[in-house]
């Protein structure tokens, strides 16, 4: 039996798998695409290595009514198994981008294949920062006043990491899509401007939670208000006037740099378009000059020819016997 999930990590292929899988199936509608999450679990950390979308349907009107092949998932997984033993069905995912009341039965579902099965939400179309997955586990719920059991899902944390063979595609993915007529001023300055907001967007998450706790609406967990101690604690004090003053010289000198990379390249590009118009004049000159000269006739006899007829005449006159004689 395998341990209980505590927590997941995705890799990129998987999610390079899922967003195909979406633009094939369910791209500029309101459906969702499910599919089966290959892996394995290390003490209770899923690690998601593979996946493969499954055919799958649902009511719009009534969510209770779907159906999911799982013919075709087992024939899939038989497949997928002869290629990488190492590889197991840990869970199913689907694109969501929420909960949906079918869930539960399809994680039922997948009950036949692993006993604690993760679901994972991939949002193919981001609009918060974060990385795009929610994983969750179902646990068992016990009513106190009718003593009935049921089964809830529960978050738990996921993670996004890939192999040294992975990131090399990834870089190789990104250098293609990059817009290379983006400075990397912009760029850096972009980067800069979501790592901020990504910041500003965790202070007030951390705020809101102090603030429940204040007020005795949730209950004190220590570890938490220790990491968020060490956060405090690792934070520069930027009132001091060295640091303040050091901090402004570096963002000076790599801006400088930056400003002067810019303008070396935008020189370089410029140099090369005169060149390049340069070289085409040039080569544009040598094809008048070798259109305007006029070709030589083949049919019109040269001044050469002409002599060498009249000597060949004054020969054949010569030879004829004369009719006075």
């Amino acid at each position: 039996m395998s341990t209980f999930p505590t927590s997941t990590i995705v890799h990129p292929t998987v999610l390079l798998s899922v967003v195909d899988h979406y633009n094939r199936v369910a791209k500029d509608t309101n459906k969702r695409v499910v599919g089966a999450l290959l892996g394995s679990n290390n003490k209770g950390v899923v690690d998601v290595s593979n996946c493969y979308g499954l055919p799958f349907e649902e009511d719009e009107t009534n969510p209770n009514i779907w159906f999911l092949d799982h013919n075709f998932h087992e024939n899939m997984f038989a497949m997928f198994k002869k290629i990488n033993a190492r590889e197991n069905v840990v869970g199913w995912y689907s694109t969501g981008p929420k909960i949906r009341p079918a869930d539960q039965d399809i994680n039922e579902l997948f009950r036949r294949y692993t006993p604690n099965p993760v679901m994972v939400i991939i949002d193919v179309a981001p609009k918060e920062l974060g990385i795009p997955t929610k994983s969750y586990v179902t646990v068992e719920e016990i009513n106190k006043d009718t003593s009935e059991s049921t089964m809830r899902f529960q978050h738990i944390p996921s993670s996004i990491d890939a192999v040294e063979a992975e990131e090399i595609c990834i870089e190789h993915l990104l250098r293609d899509v990059k817009d290379s007529s983006i400075s990397s001023l912009t760029t850096q300055i972009t980067d800069k401007k979501i790592s901020l907001k990504h910041l500003l967007t965790n202070l007030q998450e951390m705020q809101h939670y102090l603030k429940l706790v204040c007020d005795g609406t949730l209950p004190q967990n220590h570890q938490i208000i220790g990491y968020i101690q060490d956060i405090i604690n690792l934070s520069p004090n930027l009132n001091a006037n060295e640091i303040s003053k050091s901090f402004a010289v570096q963002n000076n000198d790599t801006m400088s740099v930056i400003y002067l990379s810019s303008m070396i390249r935008s020189i370089i590009a410029l140099h090369n378009l005169i060149i390049n118009k340069t070289a085409n004049r040039e080569a544009e000159k040598k094809a008048d000059i070798i259109n305007s000269t006029p070709p030589t006739s083949a049919t019109s006899p040269s001044v050469s020819d002409k002599g060498k007829e009249k000597e060949q005449n004054a020969f054949n006159g010569a030879d004829k016997p004369s009719k006075q004689a």
